[in-house]
């Protein structure tokens, strides 16, 4: 009784029968289509923060998070590593030596990066212990030279746990060329599998050997691998201790060598949201269509309110909250099934999998055997807020245009 006029006006429009079922049946699909243009949004978002976040546990536990490295091979590694551990973000730290080189078996090869571990600390800093397909990390002992390979590099040579393959190291010399090749052969003692790149392009040996590698002296590491409570700190963390050691160290963080891969999926990220933003606007406008129709259809109302002395602004005030509240339900309805769906994702796959009988997405090609879904409510109020934005501005032209019909103008064509 109390309510404005042109609310009161406009949602009874919006559940009144209308005359011509046409515009009805245009104005349920509009809500349709909008809802489902909001659930695929909030889905396919979902999903894609479920792969990222997939691919940061699994590459980033592989990785270290931070590196402190000594201008020279550090002699006394466990000192640099209790400096590092007073720091309130590192959680924990472990040797490691990293090198490049060739993997070389009956004829075939392949780029390797090799990372030399402590068996023992290695667990503290990475994930690779719980990944172990074949064989354990102890059994890289010390000057038998064992190498723990990925499953892609396996597979790609068909390597099994006693195999022996040829590891080429170059090495600066003063001969004419500047670099010669150094060859160490090593002995497959174990397979791991994180699910991604890395299982075919990291090689693990025993820090120890790596030294001899190196030549250096026994004990001598290049860096301390840094395990940290937020990895996103990184940077900050790194270059904080490396400040309090002085210039004879330096820092490298994950950002420095994987932070083009996670810039590259918060890309394709952004550009698929704005695509689909694109769908919700086509349901969004949608509602056009509809209150140029439904303008077309009242035009007597329109004509004995503006006799009953409406303004032109409330005229176009009932039509902007018609096409609100088709945009709000729309929305709403899309918002509240895209989180039912999101969060129910990976059983709605894996139950479509165990009636057909046929596996979407299997190991030996993705990374993963299910469909990742992490629903962030952030990402749920924006597609919503953009999606009822959009569907207000829907509203203003032809809410104009009935504002612009004169009484006589529109009874002259009932």
């Amino acid at each position: 009784m109390f309510r404005p006029l042109a609310v009161f006006i406009g949602a009874r429009y919006t559940r009144a029968k209308r005359r011509n079922h046409y515009i009805s049946f245009i104005s349920l699909t509009s809500m349709i289509g909008l809802a489902l243009g909001v659930l695929a949004m909030i889905v396919v978002l979902s999903v894609m923060n479920g792969f990222q976040k997939e691919m940061s546990a699994r590459v980033l536990g592989m990785v270290p998070h931070a590196a402190i490295a000594g201008v020279q091979p550090l002699d006394d590694w466990r000192s640099l590593a209790r400096t590092a551990l007073d720091h309130p973000q590192v959680q924990s730290a472990a040797p490691l030596t990293e090198l490049e080189g060739m993997l070389s078996y009956k004829g075939a090869m392949q780029p390797i990066q090799v990372q030399g571990i402590d068996p023992h600390e290695e667990p503290k800093v990475s994930i690779v212990a719980g990944h172990m397909e074949q064989g354990r990390l102890a059994d890289l002992v010390p000057g038998e030279f064992g190498v723990v390979i990925g499953e892609i590099t396996a597979r790609r040579f068909g390597l099994q746990v006693g195999d022996k393959l040829t590891l080429i190291v170059p090495e600066l010399s003063d001969t004419t060329g500047g670099i010669t090749p150094r060859m160490q052969r090593l002995t497959v003692v174990g397979l791991f599998k994180v699910g991604a790149e890395l299982d075919g392009s990291l090689g693990l040996i025993h820090v120890a050997d790596a030294a001899q590698l190196m030549r250096w002296q026994p004990g001598q590491v290049q860096s301390v691998r840094l395990a940290l409570k937020d990895l996103y700190q990184a940077p900050q963390v790194a270059a904080g201790i490396v400040g309090e050691l002085g210039a004879a160290y330096r820092a490298v963080d994950w950002t420095q060598t994987q932070g083009s891969l996670f810039s590259a999926m918060q890309m394709e990220k952004t550009m698929i949201g704005l695509l689909l933003l694109l769908i919700v606007a086509v349901a969004a406008f949608n509602i056009v269509a509809t209150l140029i129709m439904v303008v077309a259809d009242k035009g007597a109302d329109i004509a004995i309110l503006r006799t009953l002395g409406a303004t032109p602004g409330q005229i176009m005030a009932i039509f902007m909250v018609q096409g609100t509240v088709i945009g709000a339900l729309g929305t709403l309805a899309g918002g509240v099934l895209g989180v039912v769906a999101a969060l129910n994702v990976s059983e709605l796959i894996a139950w479509l999998e165990s009636v057909s009988g046929r596996q979407i997405l299997s190991s030996d090609i993705y990374f993963v055997s299910y469909l990742p879904s992490d629903l962030q409510m952030l990402d749920v109020l924006l597609v919503c807020t953009a999606a009822f934005i959009l569907s207000f501005l829907a509203t203003l032209y032809p809410s104009w245009r009935a504002a612009c019909i004169q009484p006589a103008e529109a009874l002259r064509y009932e």
